[in-house]
């Protein structure tokens, strides 16, 4: 049975059989057709190069010759002339054949045949092509390194045009998704979840840029994930504060991370408000964020209850820094420098950085405006119970002196230590149920009853800083609801915690005071000056009221 074979291929016809004898001369043949059709293959071409009637005939062998064959001007200049044909090889050393024989010149340029055929595809990555084009190539590379008749040249140049002409590829389709960390989290977990692939994840983690960044997550981080519908990963992004952003990119060579600065501006803002209810809704009037409030109260806070002190008509004024990025409003940010009149007394503190980067806010003479101690060690909704020697417990129903404060609060709210000092005791005690008791100096005690749950990593004799969590609004123990009782004790002695004048916290530092009165002066002359001009500003308006 005859096997059809191409013509672009081969020029011989395989016979149906094959002798198993050979005779002695046997080989002669072939040797005789091995060194003569060569011979014969360049005289034609050479005859038809010189046979304008010829090429004429045969319009399709005219158009190869014209195209591909150089001007011969001796027979031996052409018959020797090396023909370089650059193609796609199966095999990184065959990328390079020349026909001395036929004297064709092909001039391909492999470098633009390699990288069509390797972006070709529907692989991942577009690294390899697809079967139906591998075919193709395969097939050019066979016509061209075949010494042949003019139509498989001719075969082949129109395989590789068809290559050459294959439009570029379309940039693989991906999309981002943001992973938002939550509480019991990991980064393998919501890869997982999301089907994107782990052994991406397994190499970027070996990143040493990507090393603390990616491991170092806590609730309310969010990471933004390229990838291609298959899952694979093409770049992660993670922003590790305002200045900074993780950036991880993959490329030719694989994946690659860095941390990239991102500047930022600092623009200085005045504001002032005039509170008639209350200093949330004043702050809304005249634009501040709650940030911004926020702190006003933070750092007046040891001098003005803001839930029982304030009053109508008072009023404050506020420099602040707001920060910019790319020509956008980023957030607010510190405070620089405040003013608060209370009731008719005037109250001010202005922001020092210290040389090792902390910062913290005095008052014109120096003298911090934080105290020793936190009025409220919570963030509460209302007091639910004062300082009262005579009170009738809610659920004895007797006299029994109440010696401290109870601040209702939602259960889980975070318990701060009103000071710096040492945990001296840290369990149940009969009513109190869970109890924290915190030495601090100057014989000063404070007592923190009904937890639900104490802060980790802490036991009897951990120092604590002012405001460091030690634990959360419970009600555990005799209560009729989740709040915090709080005491204060001085020399063993109950004091109110609301009224009891509490000690200054350290005052500026010697070594820093020239550098603190050359910034702050100016600071609080801005201050006065914007307040004087406010204060004339609504002089006027009422004059012209009243005309």
């Amino acid at each position: 049975m005859q096997r059809k074979t191409s013509p672009i291929l081969h020029d011989y016809q395989v016979t149906a059989t094959r002798s198993e004898t050979h005779t002695a001369g046997g080989g002669l043949p072939w040797f005789a057709v091995g060194l003569g059709l060569p011979l014969i293959i360049v005289g034609f071409l050479l005859f038809r190069g010189g046979d304008t009637a010829s090429a004429s005939a045969d319009p399709a062998a005219a158009t190869v010759a014209d195209r591909t064959q150089p001007p011969v001007t001796d027979t031996v200049a052409a018959g020797t002339q090396l023909a370089s044909v650059a193609v796609v090889a199966t095999t990184p050393e065959d990328t390079l054949r020349a026909d001395t024989d036929t004297g064709v010149t092909r001039d391909y340029d492999s470098a633009v045949i390699d990288s069509r055929v390797a972006n070709r595809g529907d692989s991942d990555y577009g690294m390899a092509a697809t079967d139906s084009r591998k075919a193709d190539v395969g097939a050019a590379v066979t016509s061209i390194a075949t010494r042949g008749s003019a139509e498989q040249l001719s075969a082949a140049d129109a395989m590789l045009a068809n290559l050459l002409a294959m439009p570029e590829p379309a940039p693989t389709a991906t999309k981002d998704i943001v992973l938002e960390i939550s509480q019991g989290d990991t980064l393998d977990g919501l890869f997982r979840k999301n089907n994107l692939n782990i052994g991406d994840l397994i190499t970027i983690s070996q990143l040493d840029a990507a090393k603390t960044p990616l491991r170092m997550l806590k609730p309310g981080d969010r990471l933004t994930v390229t990838h291609n519908s298959e899952g694979r990963v093409y770049g992660i992004t993670r922003d590790l504060g305002i200045e900074e952003r993780l950036t991880i990119t993959k490329g030719d060579d694989g994946f690659v991370a860095q941390v990239v600065q991102r500047p930022v501006e600092y623009r200085r803002v005045v504001k002032h408000g005039n509170i008639d209810s209350s200093l949330f809704e004043s702050a809304m009037a005249v634009g501040l964020s709650d940030r911004v409030v926020m702190n006003v109260a933070g750092i007046f806070a040891w001098d003005i209850d803001f839930v029982y002190d304030i009053r109508q008509g008072d009023s404050y004024y506020v420099i602040f820094e707001e920060i910019w990025q790319d020509g956008k409003k980023i957030e607010d940010g510190e405070i620089v420098a405040a003013e608060f009149v209370n009731q008719g007394d005037s109250y001010k503190a202005v922001r020092f950085r210290n040389p090792d980067g902390t910062s913290d806010y005095f008052d014109a003479e120096g003298r911090s405006v934080r105290k020793a101690f936190l009025r409220a060690p919570v963030d509460f909704k209302r007091i639910s119970s004062s300082f009262n020697p005579n009170r009738r417990h809610p659920v004895l129903n007797t006299i029994r002196a109440h010696r401290g404060v109870d601040y209702a609060a939602p259960r889980g709210t975070p318990i701060m230590s009103a000071g710096d000092g040492k945990i001296i005791f840290r369990g149940k005690q009969r009513g109190y149920g869970n109890v924290i008791k915190v030495q601090h100096g100057g014989n000063i005690t404070t007592l923190y009853a009904h937890m639900s749950n104490f802060h980790k990593g802490q036991r009897v004799g951990t120092r604590v800083r002012q405001g460091q969590i030690i634990g959360f609004v419970g009600a555990t123990g005799m209560v009729t609801g989740a709040h915090l009782h709080y005491e204060y004790q001085l020399n063993g002695v109950h004091r109110n915690p609301r009224t009891v004048p509490l000690p200054q916290a350290e005052p500026i530092k010697a070594e820093y005071r020239e550098d603190f009165e050359r910034e702050s002066a100016p600071l609080l002359d801005e201050l006065d000056q914007y307040k004087q001009r406010v204060q004339l500003a609504a002089i006027n308006d009422d004059n012209r009221t009243t005309l």
